[in-house]
């Protein structure tokens, strides 16, 4: 039977596909192919690289199943855009629905995008016909489902976002943004902005606007771009909506990439790899220093890991059984997770959206490292749905494993086990391993 294949999603800024993505197909299909199995069908799926996680979500859609991207319009109203945006005459997968699901993998701002698209699922947003359980799973890499300090280091307003500092590398990058806008009928197809809806180009704007859009810019600051979604007050705004509450019969899985030294040996890296890793090392400084105390208004996440610091400090202690540890006691662990990063996301907001009190969620403890090929028997047992599997990259930075393909060990490695992830849903789904939903005692947070 053809395995279900794998949409992947990608972040900020990035919309390059299989042009940087590399060779991993020949590492991810290991599992098939060993078994005997036909190969993974990989899907990239361009949307705006920029744009909103709303927008982005429906052109991922639309991408997929074809026709014109339709954004709604409530939401083109209040964010002042046209309603519709390309068509696509042929989708990429036009049989999508629950009896033929897909597989989606996000890194950075993907994963939101992927989260996203599943609420709207939920909501009706695209009709009836079409359902949350056509996600079968979501696989993400150095998301920001809760925020990121680093987008007010570059530049939002840590008091009036969507605001931006003048002359900041936010502000600069935004006129960047509007200059390829308008050069967009003559630029090449990885600097797409998928802006239909917004009129920016030479074609349908003038230069008189365009200055005017340099000077100040409508999209940029506004709560309908990627900079504002990757603020911690829009991931408030997303949670009390409930977007990305699990769905039960979805499979989640969330890696966690860290700058962190790792206790395991250390494996070889490329000269190419090293070299990129240098301006996340700064970042990285940069988001462990950040002063939460400036952020108005004050994000949901800082109570829980105040009072969580408080408790360990009275004497509370991280309980680990079978690999897996108790976030109730790991105050300290928390306060920890704020700070360190992978140079772009900070370590908490890359487990999944929620705190672990109010989602379901199993985190493994560092020493059961998914890159360890030598634990082949971890997909011997059905894998659960309905529940968020969060494992964690050290000495990695928010590029070590995708979108670059450089050739290292830790990349190898990695789509091996996606290959072999993805493989053991499968056979969950279809009823070949007994596939489980989380229990209720998985509701409790654990890491």
């Amino acid at each position: 039977m053809e395995p279900v294949p794998l949409v992947i999603v990608e972040g900020f800024l990035s919309s390059a596909g299989a042009v940087v993505w590399g060779n991993f197909e020949r590492h991810s299909n290991h599992a098939s192919q060993v078994n005997g199995e036909q190969h993974r069908r990989t899907i990239f799926a361009s949307v705006g690289p920029v744009s909103s996680l709303h927008d982005r979500a429906c052109e991922l859609f639309y991408s997929l199943i074809g026709g014109t991207v339709d954004y709604g319009y409530e939401h083109s109203r209040e964010n002042k855009h046209s309603r519709y945006g390309r068509t696509y005459d042929t989708g990429l997968y036009p049989e999508w629905s629950e009896d033929r699901p897909l597989h989606f993998l996000g890194h950075s701002m993907g994963g939101p995008t992927i989260t996203k698209l599943q609420w709207l699922l939920s909501t009706g947003f695209f009709g009836k016909a079409f359902s949350p359980h056509m996600i079968l799973s979501v696989n993400t890499v150095s998301s920001p489902f809760r925020g990121t300090q680093l987008v007010y280091s570059l530049g939002e307003d840590t008091n009036s976002a969507p605001n931006v500092r003048p002359l900041s590398p936010g502000d600069l990058l935004a006129k960047a943004v509007h200059l390829a806008a308008y050069l967009s009928p003559v630029l090449p197809r990885f600097l797409d902005l998928h802006a239909d809806a917004r009129a920016l180009s030479f074609r349908e704007t003038s230069l008189r606007s365009l200055m005017g859009q340099l000077w100040k810019s409508d999209w940029a600051e506004s709560r309908d771009a990627t900079p504002y979604d990757a603020t911690f007050e829009a991931a408030d705004e997303r949670e009390s909506l409930k977007e990305g509450a699990v769905n039960p019969k979805t499979f989640y899985r969330s890696y966690c990439a860290t700058l962190l030294p790792s206790d395991q040996p250390r494996r070889p890296h490329s000269w190419l790899s090293r070299a990129m890793a240098w301006p996340f090392h700064l970042s990285c400084s940069l988001i462990a220093a950040f002063d939460f105390s400036s952020l108005r208004p004050i994000p949901a996440f800082t109570t829980t890991v105040a009072s969580a610091s408080c408790a360990s400090r009275h004497g509370s202690t991280a309980a680990i059984e079978d690999g897996v540890l108790d976030v109730a006691r790991s105050g300290d662990y928390l306060s920890f997770a704020l700070r360190e990063n992978d140079g772009v996301v900070p370590l908490f907001s890359q487990w999944h959206p929620f705190e672990c009190k109010s989602t379901r969620c199993r985190h493994f403890s560092h020493g059961d490292n998914i890159l360890d090929q030598s634990k082949s028997s971890r997909y011997d047992r059905s894998p659960d749905a309905g529940i968020w599997h969060v494992h964690h990259l050290a000495e990695s930075h928010h590029f070590s494993i995708v979108p670059f393909w450089f050739g290292t060990q830790n990349q190898k490695a990695f789509w091996l086990d996606i290959g072999h992830w993805l493989r053991a849903v499968d056979r969950a789904h279809r009823g070949g391993m007994g596939a489980t939903q989380a229990t209720s005692g998985d509701s409790n947070p654990t890491v």
